[in-house]
């Protein structure tokens, strides 16, 4: 059996995808095929998110925003989008989900570290759902 794979989408692919797919790697390991991207990728990782994942002993300093693109939609099973809006292209027959975060940019590491930890819940039900299935 192949290895279901997620692709994490968030405007610049800078903060809650970066953290998602952070998450997805160190609960799943490489039973999951992690893919995260942006519509409009930043210039670097929010340094907030990488210090509030560093908290919890993981490190996702090693990641660059990576622009959307339809391939990696099409690759994935699953697409989790996290405010990307119209952007996202759509694939019938695709996993869609839409998690509702508050954006860490600009955000103090209070905020960020409970986005983190939503973040956390979230992933956890996923890889419950896929292991069902």
């Amino acid at each position: 059996m192949s290895r279901p794979s997620v692709l994490f989408v968030c405007v610049h692919n800078a903060g809650r995808s970066q953290m998602a797919a952070g998450w997805l790697r160190h609960l799943a390991g490489d039973a999951i095929v992690v893919r995260s991207a942006g519509s409009e990728p930043a210039d670097q990782i929010n340094p907030v998110a990488v210090q509030a994942m560093q908290e919890v002993g993981i490190d996702i300093t090693g990641t660059t925003p990576q622009l959307l693109s339809t391939e990696a939609v099409q690759d994935s099973d699953v697409v989790v989008t996290m405010g990307c809006g119209d952007a996202c292209p759509f694939f019938p027959g695709k996993r869609y989900e839409d998690w509702k975060l508050t954006d860490p940019a600009g955000q103090p590491i209070e905020v960020v570290r409970e986005v983190r930890d939503e973040i956390r819940a979230h992933v956890e039900k996923l890889i419950t759902e896929l292991k069902a299935s």
